[in-house]
């Protein structure tokens, strides 16, 4: 055992900074993977499992609503009690539940091991990138974000044919049980190289020997009830009914711990999980609005198209998942240029017209059926989509976090990153039900076409909003913003799931 390696001291081309890198870099693609691969899985483990399209929503929902109500306390208590130990319980919790989802017998066990799985990824995902920060020496940090950056997108580029041959090969319970052998590589690799690190300053001592560490607990779990009230609504509404008292009940609970956590977070000033004394700032705010929306266009198409691709154009899991690699693919070469060119004329032509682009291309998909050949029905509109969120990505990431004091931009970055997995949440949840789809109407073609098409318009009009909202709303930051780089923790910056 190599002795323990001091904080910011990590060099590039030492086996330290490498053994460092590589427990980052495989400790993201565990949760980049599954992004990539369990809407393709959908069809499949919903016929294993007899699924109906709540129990989908739900596999996906249960997951992302843990993301996004716990990422900022996930972060918080790395930088508190140790970047390096929540980093590994996050690891080990994530692969737990990631086991208990390749074991599930039945919906009920799958939706709460997603549950978990979410929980462990609140801790694991800020993790990741934090490490880096924290461990490396600042001459090169840049480099070691960058090469993160990149591995990760090769990774993530790599999920749709592993996951798609596991799904076809074997079967989909496999795309979970294969986090067991890399999350065995991480702990040994942190273990054996990542250094601990904390923010001293996150504690405050009270007496000799006395120190009180203060988490803001209470805004946490505000926030996940109100997510999760307002998602139960929307996803049992067309089976209960709106009238009925457990979507009354559910909704009405998740509105009034919105509120509740709005009031909490404004009390407790700079001592809050999201101060609110960010949303001062316009431009943050509006960025924000920006991303619920744009989001919320990306999660509905993937959850959508995956799904249709298979039970209506008849297509493998395989196929399906190679069918969105031109969206990673442009986002991995494209996003850096995008940045610049942010950088250069500011960010809101880019985010005005990244919408579009996208809109365009959903439209496009909206045609495909049944026979539809790749190259001519699907792969225009794919790469539509993928261009107009390459425009997004980076110039969305440098502006948020140009928007607030530097000394924010930890908590700017977390919170933009909740609010691209809650609009996801959000549309996941409600899109079925706009267009009609319940029960076990995904494996039915003709209803589920109609659901197909009327979602891609849903879609394209939630980006043209976007897109009006950077024309008229969004003007360059105050100041430079910092050089761009696709934020590895948004949902964007991963490929479509």
């Amino acid at each position: 055992m190599t002795a323990p390696v001091p904080a910011s001291a990590l060099r590039m081309g030492t086996t330290a900074g490498r053994g460092t890198l590589l427990a980052a870099v495989l400790a993201s693609g565990m949760v980049f993977l599954d992004g990539t691969v369990v809407n393709v899985a959908l069809p499949k483990l919903g016929q294993d499992l007899g699924a109906n399209v709540a129990d989908l929503q739900w596999t996906i929902n249960g997951y992302l609503l843990m993301l996004a109500a716990f990422v900022l306390l996930g972060g918080a208590l790395g930088d508190r009690f140790g970047r390096r130990r929540i980093f590994l319980i996050g690891v080990v919790w994530f692969t737990a539940a990631s086991v208990l989802c390749g074991l599930a017998q039945g919906t009920g066990w799958l939706i709460g091991a997603r549950f978990l799985q979410g929980a462990g990824g609140a801790l694991l995902t800020p993790g990741s990138l934090s490490v880096l920060q924290a461990s490396f020496h600042p001459d090169d940090r840049g480099r070691a974000i960058g090469a993160w950056a990149g591995l990760s997108g090769v990774s993530t580029a790599l999920g749709p044919f592993i996951g798609g041959w596991l799904i076809d090969a074997l079967s989909w319970r496999w795309i979970f049980f294969l986090n067991l052998p890399i999350a065995v590589l991480v702990v040994l690799a942190a273990l054996r190289w990542v250094p601990e690190s904390r923010d001293e300053s996150a504690s405050r001592t009270e007496g000799p020997g006395r120190t009180r560490r203060r988490f803001d607990v209470a805004g946490a779990l505000l926030g996940a009830l109100a997510l999760a009230g307002v998602t139960y609504a929307l996803i049992d509404a067309p089976a209960r009914g709106f009238d009925s008292a457990e979507v009354l009940i559910a909704a009405v609970v998740g509105v009034l711990s919105a509120v509740a956590f709005v009031l909490l977070e404004r009390r407790r000033g700079d001592g809050a999980m999201l101060p609110t004394g960010l949303f001062s700032s316009r431009l943050f705010s509006v960025l924000n609005l920006f991303t619920v929306v744009v989001y919320a266009a990306l999660s509905g198409f993937t959850f959508f198209f995956a799904v249709y691709l298979q039970n209506v154009v008849e297509w493998s899991a395989l196929r399906t998942g190679i069918a969105l690699l031109p969206m990673t693919l442009l986002l991995l070469v494209g996003s850096a240029r995008a940045g610049a060119l942010s950088a250069r004329i500011g960010p809101r032509l880019p985010l005005a017209i990244g919408p579009v682009v996208a809109a365009v291309g959903l439209l496009l998909l909206r045609g495909v059926g049944p026979g539809a050949s790749y190259w001519r029905d699907v792969l225009p509109g794919v790469l539509l989509f993928g261009i107009g969120l390459t425009l997004v990505v980076a110039p969305l990431t440098a502006s948020v976090l140009a928007a607030v004091q530097d000394r924010f931009s930890g908590v700017a970055s977390g919170f933009n990153n909740a609010a691209s997995r809650a609009g996801g949440l959000l549309a996941v949840a409600a899109l079925p039900l706009l267009v009609g789809l319940s029960g076990g109407g995904y494996e039915q073609k003709a209803e589920l076409t109609d659901a197909f098409r009327g979602a891609m318009e849903w879609c394209a009009g939630l980006l043209v909003v976007g897109a009006v909202l950077a024309f008229v709303l969004v003007h360059r930051p105050p100041r430079e913003a910092p050089p761009s780089q696709p934020c590895p923790a948004l949902p964007v910056a991963t490929p479509p799931k």
